[in-house]
Formats: structure tokens, C-alpha cells, sequence
């Protein structure tokens, strides 16, 4: 009897723990997909914080979530012709943006860069002052030095990328996405516990009735 209730635990258990982590693996996968995609990162131009060779979880967005500051996934052929680029935004429409010696301004205000470690410009940069069309972008890189961004094409609409082609951006901190890998590793642990459950509660059967339904002596 004892025996039999724990086989009767088991089966409860794997009934329980393999769908629930089957729901839990399945909804993450497909909540991952849909609100974020992988990105890897492409050359100098985002130093130091998004290095060449980086992957980085970046979360879907509308035209209408964009802020000054994000380091957007966009998508800017007229400019950059093949793969999509990672950039930050500086100045949004209707922003005037000017730029000097390493120094930003967006509407007659300094804007404080801690992600620019290397303040110098490009020798290939002149000084500008531009204001953004409305529903475009200005972006530069991080790395100033080696980043080919909106100063290089302000003869087109001011250097800058439209807003519709913004693919994703890369969250500020990684904690949506760790929240999203501990819990399809939880949905994966639930899973494996239930179906080996249900394997050692077969395994033990099979002895159990063979017993059972032997003739007595």
C-alpha cells in the first residue's frame, strides 16, 4: 500500500509540474519573440558600453516610446545601406541640436554624457547646429572618434534617420530580460521534474504488477 501512494504522489506530481512548466517554457518563448529580438553588436561606434561582438536583448518599440537617450535598433537605408544600426538618440522633431568640440546641446542646454568616455570629435566632424525635422531622429554613437552618425549627413534633413524605421531598443538595465531567462529556466526545471516523475513512477510499476499477478506457491 505504501508502495502504491507514493506511485499515486507521482503521477499527481507529473500531472501537475509538466504542464504547468510546458505553459510557463512556451509563454515565455513566445512573449520573447514578440517584444524583443536579439541584436548583435557591429563595430566601435557604440564603445565602451555595447562593444563589437556584444548580443544584447532589445525590446520592440513604436515610434510613439522613443525618448532622448535610448540606443535604438533603426533601421535608416538612406544613410546606412544593409543591416540596421545602433545608435543613440540625441535630439527628437522640432529639437535644435548643436554640436562642438565634443560637446552636445540640445535646446540650448549641455547634455550630461556619461557614456562618452572619449570626448574628442572625429577629425572628419564640423560643427553644427541643426533642428529636427518632426518625426526624425538626430542619433550619434557613443564613440565619437569612429561613429558614422547624424553629423555626417546634415546636408540631408539635418543628419537625421526617420522614426519609423526604429526596430527595438536596448533596455537601460537587463532586468526584464533576466526576468524572462529565470523564468523559462523555471518553465524547463518544472518540465524535466514533471515527465521524470512520471518515468520513475512507470519504471517502478512494471516490478509492482509483475508481482502482483504471480501465482501463490
Amino acid at each position: 500500500m505504501g508502495q502504491r501512494r507514493v506511485m499515486s504522489r507521482l503521477r499527481d506530481a507529473a500531472w501537475v509540474l509538466a504542464p504547468l512548466g510546458l505553459t510557463l517554457l512556451v509563454g515565455t518563448v513566445v512573449y520573447t519573440l514578440a517584444n524583443y529580438k536579439m541584436v548583435t553588436v557591429m563595430g566601435d561606434s557604440m564603445r565602451p558600453a555595447y562593444p563589437p561582438g556584444d548580443q544584447l536583448f532589445a525590446e520592440r518599440i513604436g515610434a510613439g516610446e522613443i525618448r532622448r537617450g535610448d540606443v535604438l535598433l533603426i533601421d535608416a537605408p538612406e544613410h546606412y545601406p544593409g543591416k540596421p544600426m545602433l545608435r543613440r538618440v540625441i535630439g527628437m522633431g522640432g529639437d535644435r541640436v548643436a554640436g562642438e568640440g565634443g560637446q552636445v546641446t540640445v535646446n540650448g542646454k549641455w547634455v550630461d554624457e556619461p557614456y562618452v568616455r572619449h570626448r574628442e570629435e572625429s577629425v572628419m566632424a564640423r560643427p553644427y547646429d541643426v533642428k529636427v525635422p518632426d518625426g526624425r531622429l538626430f542619433l550619434l554613437g557613443d564613440y565619437r572618434v569612429n561613429s558614422n552618425d547624424s553629423r555626417f549627413h546634415l546636408s540631408d534633413r539635418s543628419g537625421s534617420i526617420a522614426a519609423s524605421g526604429v526596430q527595438a531598443r536596448v533596455p537601460a538595465d537587463s532586468a526584464a530580460p533576466g526576468v524572462l531567462v529565470t523564468l523559462g529556466s523555471l518553465g524547463i526545471v518544472l518540465l524535466l521534474a514533471g515527465v521524470g516523475g512520471d518515468a520513475v513512477r512507470r519504471r517502478a510499476r512494471r516490478p509492482l504488477a509483475s508481482w502482483t499477478s504471480s501465482p501463490t506457491a
